[in-house]
């Protein structure tokens, strides 16, 4: 993939954007939940202009570079928790399921950006905390039955609603950076 100088502004723009979207918001927990790294997988599966190779780069790029900064700051007594921790490895992986889903998007045009925007966070929701509920049930207070499960779930609500809305706001909001960024053009088609 060869890069040119207007990807590569874009890129740290889009890094730049989630690591902030992260200090500010991570922090606080009505805010948990709020990041950008759900549209920037997303957004890496639907651009057509990646090859499917391709397109699970970016993400992992973001997602690691983010990371990286939060330790440093944490480090430093900057930030409130590790960027490194104990399970990170789910993020990474759910990452690549929600690169997938904007795959398989790839077709469906403009419609697709606003359907895997409401996709990806829904599945990235029950597979996560499905895994805390699972790994973490007695740390965390839950009992280890189906009642757990829906307790883990509802009290994870307002982190599925602050990613839905993040992601329903940024993922566009990538798709026209990058058109306006690299291709020089003002929609939300990715085809040419």
């Amino acid at each position: 993939m060869k890069m040119v100088k207007k990807e590569v502004i874009f890129y740290v723009l889009v890094i730049a954007v989630i690591t902030v979207i992260k200090i500010l918001c991570a922090p606080n927990l009505a805010l948990s939940g709020t990041t950008g790294i759900m549209a920037i997988a997303l957004f890496a599966g639907l651009n057509k202009t990646y090859s499917i190779k391709n397109s699970f780069v970016l993400p992992l790029v973001a997602l690691l570079v983010s990371d990286a900064i939060l330790q440093v700051l944490h480090v430093f007594n900057m930030f409130p928790f590790e960027g490194f921790y104990k399970g990170l490895y789910l993020n990474y992986l759910l990452l690549l399921v929600l690169t997938g889903i904007g795959i398989l998007f790839r077709r469906a045009g403009t419609p697709g950006i606003f359907i895997s925007a409401l996709v990806g966070p829904t599945i990235y929701y029950f597979v996560d905390n499905y895994v805390v509920w699972a790994g973490s049930w007695q740390t965390m207070g839950y009992s280890h039955n189906f009642a757990g499960l829906m307790d883990c779930y509802i009290k994870a609500l307002p982190f599925y609603r602050n990613s839905l809305v993040s992601t329903i706001v940024l993922l566009p909001s990538l798709v026209l950076m990058y058109r306006w960024i690299v291709k020089g053009k003002t929609n939300m088609a990715f085809a040419e």
